[in-house]
């Protein structure tokens, strides 16, 4: 008697109702990963910025909000960060715009960094970081911490 090998259409349907379940919880678990990522990106070009203002306070005794070479000379180079000449243009990525507010006439001087985010990582919320060190992720005006 010849008996047939092979995989049958119910098999099939297992394997692929399986593939979708893994997928269904995998892209998911993707996507917050990468906006995790892209926060941290952001956040890390903030403590920069933090960390030049600090230093153009020495040097000129107020904080700047010009981001490119004119104010802080913010590099532009593999990390895909564009800075502009006006302090709306600020430094711009895919995912988030960081803006300065300086406030020299404050004793002492001020500034508050801000990443705004764009496209799908509008989700994770807007990144603040002030020159008194205090940082926030404001989603829906709750604080979700940095």
């Amino acid at each position: 008697m010849n008996r047939q090998r092979g995989v049958t259409l119910m098999e099939l349907m297992i394997v692929v109702a399986i593939i979708g379940i893994l997928a269904a919880i995998a892209v998911p678990s993707y996507q917050q990963y990468t906006r995790r990522a892209q926060r941290g990106d952001a956040q890390q070009v903030m403590m920069t910025i933090s960390s030049k203002q600090q230093q153009y306070l020495l040097d000129a005794r107020q904080y700047t909000e010009i981001l490119d070479g004119s104010g802080l000379n913010m590099l532009t180079g593999d990390n895909k960060w564009v800075c502009g000449s006006t302090a709306a243009a600020g430094c711009a990525n895919a995912f988030y715009t960081i803006t300065v507010a300086a406030n020299n006439a404050a004793t002492p001087p001020t500034f508050t960094i801000t990443a705004t985010p764009k496209t799908a990582q509008a989700s994770d919320g807007t990144l603040t970081l002030t020159s008194t060190g205090v940082k926030q992720r404001l989603v829906g005006g709750v604080d979700k911490g940095w």
